[in-house]
């Protein structure tokens, strides 16, 4: 069971994801606005977020990018645009997962289970605390990663991929053990990992035709190995 914020200024959704979340045992708050939203998580805190895109004060992805300024509480947003490239801006900007309007309650239920779970087993990072792999030196435990002596700035979905793969170094690893281990779900789209990696080897400072850490192999799946790694 979780405490959940729902952010949703339709009264109707509104007074349904309540109805729903708490049946389901959960302790629910609610808002209506981005600006109560942020006040509720900086003052409160919440295990999770559900965030409507269609809010009065704020567009939602805008109070996106302010959540992720304050918490990586995860972030469920509701959304009735479901084009694709919105919803790798939404990814791209901290979303944990998203869920186009109209939704079912056992959909909800299930994205919410799979969100928590990935928050708290920390996403499948690995379990030894401190992973080296040439300049890149993970502490799993403190969640914290650098670069040749620099701390690198990262979401919690960055660092839980970037740990699994530095857990395995030199192994390749499948988009589907990917999706399993580190969203923690059997299924999914492969642009969600393809955003995670190309935004981590941003972080990394390297690019996809250059890479020096992270290597793809086309319709295999993904490796991290040190610059000059025998191939």
């Amino acid at each position: 069971m979780a405490s959940v914020l729902v952010v949703e200024d339709d009264q109707f959704v509104r007074s349904a994801l309540i109805r729903h979340l708490s049946g389901a045992g959960h302790t629910v708050r609610s808002v209506g606005t981005a600006l109560e939203a942020l006040r509720e998580v900086a003052q409160v805190g919440s295990d999770v977020v559900i965030l409507d895109l269609g809010l009065p004060d704020l567009d939602g992805s805008e109070a996106l990018k302010m959540l992720r300024g304050l918490s990586d509480v995860p972030v469920i947003v509701a959304t009735a645009r479901d084009d694709e490239a919105e919803i790798v801006r939404l990814l791209n900007a901290g979303a944990d997962d998203y869920l186009v309007k109209p939704f079912s309650p056992e959909h909800l239920s299930a994205r919410l289970a799979a969100v928590l779970r990935r928050a708290r087993s920390g996403g499948g990072a690995a379990p030894d605390p401190l992973l080296r792999v040439g300049g890149l030196e993970i502490d799993t435990r403190r969640r914290l990663a650098a670069l040749d002596g620099t701390a690198l700035d990262l979401t919690r979905r960055e660092f839980d991929l970037l740990a699994f793969l530095a857990a395995r170094p030199g192994a390749v690893v499948s988009r589907r053990e990917l999706l399993a281990e580190v969203w923690q779900q059997s299924y999914g789209d492969d642009q969600t990992i393809d955003v995670h990696l190309s935004w981590l080897r941003r972080k990394l400072g390297e690019t996809a035709a250059r890479p020096r850490y992270l290597h793809t192999l086309r319709g295999v799946g993904v490796k991290l190995e040190p610059p000059g790694a025998p191939r």
